[in-house]
């Protein structure tokens, strides 16, 4: 009996073993079928995300370990500056475990991620799917975008932090309290990051109040709003002044402004005291522009600085400015909305008086910058935070400055376009007839909002193309929402227009069909 059994035993293990791997098989099927599925319906997003993962990769083997800029110093090092220094910690805790390479790949990483979580939102809120996709293109290809995730910088986590605001509002119809404070809480980061953040805060505050159903709660989630964005700012000026002595986010907002008012005064007809007077640049100095008028070694500000106590040389500064600002404001504003509309530019080169957009290039030999970036200081970065000497892989580098050069950047009359739609697209936010999709409209507003007050703001100091980058993962989608806004207002008012031509036509068979 026994030995009979044990062939019963084998031949059920065996039936048993066969079971559970066609079981796994089956499940392995329909997970592929289930991918095959959104990969069919998704096809151009996945096109475009596999065309950013290869050009990313190509950047990251291209340039060994990063791309070291101007600024990289102050955050691998303790080293004084001008902005917000919240970007040393992800920087640091990722080199504490890892190293340089590491921090490329993980900005590479979110420069994918922003897209996807935009090409999202755009489906949730009702923008068809070759629409969403091409969203996304200008995130994905643009040159520019790839070589700022390549580089130690801050640009990267600024633009996720954006999407991770205004992705958490948008997530569903109706704007909650939790998730107003949350958003609140990641867009004043993005301020610790890069100080311009801060101009997120009214245009988050706008969406809001458009979006709620009653005034008094929206007030009251606006305010919300404001006090969760003032948390993480108040922390990082109150460990600023515990550190420095200083309490701000930085000192950008005294100098940075300078800039602007000397590029664009009349010294020959302003009215300013002696004091102030050596503060007025000469042509030449002029010339230089506004980047140089505020950072160059014998701009009259800085030899201010070398010359008198820095608290005294702020009060002077503030003072010129001022005196800009109230007797000769047209030519500052003209001067200023010369910059703004830049960005629509054919062609991306560099104006008189802008820093140069070479520095944002690919370059087929490793990038130094100066004093600020030598090799020595690069090498002993290297050497600190580790990822290997610096190197070149001049093919690819090459193939990458080409496409960067000959047309690989979001052109400047297709944001003027979507600058159009965006603005058509928020407007309709207010409009509440049933014949407008909403959600599209207020999704529209908040990205609308939010690229129009960064670039205004950072334009206000100095231009640089770097600056305009944020308005890939703002300006773009607002343009696509507004074209999808646009598409389905147009849509509707054509069904009704046939909806109405019908009840004509029936009211008059009823009547006996006479023409009305």
């Amino acid at each position: 009996m026994a030995a009979r059994a044990r062939p019963v035993e084998g031949a059920l293990a065996s039936q048993q073993t066969r079971g559970g791997q066609q079981v796994l098989a089956g499940r392995a099927g329909r997970q592929y079928a289930a991918v095959a599925g959104v990969l069919r319906r998704h096809w151009l997003a996945a096109a475009l995300l596999s065309a950013g993962l290869v050009l990313r990769v190509l950047a990251q083997f291209a340039y060994r370990p990063a791309l070291f800029y101007i600024d990289s110093v102050k955050y691998l090092y303790d080293a004084a500056g001008n902005d917000p220094e919240g970007y040393k910690a992800p920087l640091r805790a990722i080199a504490a475990v890892s190293n340089l390479d590491v921090v490329i790949a993980v900005q590479h990483v979110l420069g994918l991620a922003m897209a996807v979580v935009i090409y999202v939102l755009l489906l949730r809120r009702g923008s068809p799917r070759w629409l969403a996709a091409l969203a996304i293109a200008p995130v994905l290809l643009d040159a520019y975008q790839i070589q700022d995730e390549q580089a130690i910088m801050p640009g990267t986590w600024f633009e996720a932090l954006i999407v991770a605001g205004i992705a958490i509002l948008l997530w569903q119809p109706r704007v909650t309290w939790p998730r107003v404070v949350l958003a609140g809480l990641v867009l004043g980061t993005s301020a610790t990051v890069a100080q311009v953040g801060e101009a997120l805060i009214p245009a988050a505050a706008v969406f809001v109040l458009a979006a709620g159903t009653g005034w008094r709660q929206a007030a009251g989630k606006a305010a919300a709003l404001c006090l969760a964005c003032a948390v993480p700012i108040l922390a990082y000026c109150t460990g600023s002044y515990l550190l420095t002595g200083n309490f701000f986010l930085s000192h950008q907002g005294v100098t940075s402004f300078y800039g602007r008012t000397a590029a664009a005064v009349d010294c020959a007809t302003i009215r300013l005291p002696p004091a102030q007077r050596g503060l007025c640049p000469t042509a030449a100095q002029q010339a230089h522009g506004n980047n140089w008028l505020e950072y160059g070694t014998f701009s009259p500000v800085q030899h201010y600085y070398r010359t008198l106590p820095r608290a005294e040389v702020d009060s002077l500064v503030t003072s010129f400015n001022d005196s800009v600002v109230r007797q000769q404001p047209l030519r500052l504003l003209g001067a200023y909305l010369r910059d703004v509309v830049k960005v629509y530019a054919v062609d991306r080169v560099t104006a008189p008086g802008d820093p140069p957009i070479s520095r944002w290039q690919f370059q087929t030999s490793f990038p130094y910058f100066s004093s600020h970036a030598t090799p020595a200081i690069v090498a002993a970065a290297v050497a600190r935070f580790g990822g290997g000497r610096p190197a070149v892989w001049r093919p690819v580098a090459a193939f990458l400055r080409s496409y960067q050069l000959d047309g690989g950047y979001t052109p400047g009359p297709l944001l003027l376009l979507l600058t159009v739609t965006g603005l058509a697209g928020a407007a309709f936010a207010a409009v509440r007839r049933p014949a407008v999709r909403r959600e599209a409209a207020l999704a529209c507003l908040l990205f609308f909002a939010s690229a129009v007050s960064v670039t205004l703001v950072s334009d206000l100091f100095v231009y640089s193309w770097r600056y305009q980058l944020p308005l890939l993962v703002t300006l773009v989608p607002a343009g696509a929402l507004g074209i999808s806004v646009l598409m389905n207002s147009i849509g509707t008012m054509r069904v009704s227009r046939s909806a109405s031509g019908g009840d004509q036509e029936r009211t008059r068979r009823d009547d006996g069909g006479q023409p009305a």
